[in-house]
């Protein structure tokens, strides 16, 4: 039976992230760009959704928000080849990668994962599953973020480094993907802080949109 991907934060177990996968972010934040793709995780505890909270974590004085369009994984994935990537998807999602910059900056200078910069509660608002019938082609979608009404990031995602196929060959070669997990393809340039009380609008151009607070 197949599984119900409207449900994948409850059915999924991992959150696999992609950091600098367009040009203009990197750039944005004095970073290099990759020549490969920048993998890191966030926990499932992170997700929320549409009329929750975004809750600044203890000591953080500069979270910035990504947003992101997300991938969910259909079946279990382990070394798949690029021209099977569309075999594997149940659909997609728009996401926010809530990041605390300072810590992430910290731990950047000391060598040390980015855990608590990007993993903590409430860092990954998502919005409505998307079943892939709905979006034919993931690689000419815009993604937008709205502050308080004003826009802060917009781009398409051909813009990508790395397209959904190179991302789910090269996972796959090191970590099995599984029903439901989540794979964020990467932010465009326009991060920027968010304070208490901003309203956070994020979405996919003529396709779904979702808001939140942050606290």
């Amino acid at each position: 039976m197949m599984p119900n991907f409207a449900n994948f934060r409850q059915l999924g177990k991992k959150i696999i992230c992609v950091g600098r996968n367009y040009c203009e972010h990197a750039k944005e934040l004095g970073n290099a760009i990759p020549t490969k793709p920048m993998i890191f995780l966030k926990s499932t505890n992170s997700y929320i959704t549409e009329g929750q909270k975004v809750v600044i974590p203890p000591g953080c004085q500069n979270l910035h928000q990504e947003v992101e369009l997300g991938v969910v994984i259909s079946k279990e994935a382990k070394n798949i080849q690029k021209d099977q990537w569309k075999d594997y998807i149940a659909g997609y999602t728009v996401a926010l990668d809530m990041t605390a910059r300072d810590f992430q900056d910290e731990a950047k200078k000391a060598g040390a994962p980015w855990f608590l910069a990007k993993s903590f509660d409430t860092s990954c608002p998502v919005g409505d599953f998307i079943d892939k019938s709905k979006l034919k082609d993931p690689h000419s979608v815009e993604v937008y973020c709205l502050i308080n009404g004003q826009v802060k990031q917009k781009c398409n995602t051909d813009q990508m480094i790395f397209d959904i196929p190179t991302l789910l060959s090269y996972v796959t070669q090191f970590a099995t993907l599984e029903p439901g997990d989540l794979l964020l393809t990467g932010t465009p340039a326009g991060v920027c802080r968010v304070q208490s009380g901003d309203e956070i609008e994020f979405g996919l151009t003529g396709i779904t949109s979702s808001k939140v607070r942050i606290q």
